[in-house]
């Protein structure tokens, strides 16, 4: 026995993809759309990883490693302009905030 076959991991990470996708582009909150930015980046680690115990390889989990780092920059980043957005506009709304000049 093989354990969990490869199909599913790829169905799983195809719908947290999807999920991510979808409430990126509905979704109205900064903190929600940068969650799902994150899900999205989850769902492809997932993809990687189970790719990479399929074919026996340790590079799927070397490209994780590295999405995984950029994510955190991103999430460092990320979560200070959302802070400053904050402060500056008094509100977290996408469709509120229509330019870049305060």
């Amino acid at each position: 026995m093989n354990g969990v076959p490869l199909s599913w991991y790829l169905i799983l990470s195809a719908i947290l993809f999807a999920l991510g996708a979808a409430g990126f582009m509905i979704r109205k909150n900064m903190i929600t759309v940068f969650m799902c930015i994150e899900l999205m980046l989850n769902a492809v680690n997932l993809s990687f990883v189970a790719f990479s115990r399929h074919f026996k390889t340790i590079d799927g989990q070397i490209f994780t490693f590295f999405v995984m780092v950029v994510a955190a920059a991103e999430a460092a980043v990320g979560l200070a302009i959302i802070l400053t957005v904050f402060r500056n506009r008094s509100t977290l709304q996408v469709d509120d905030i229509d330019s870049l000049r305060l």
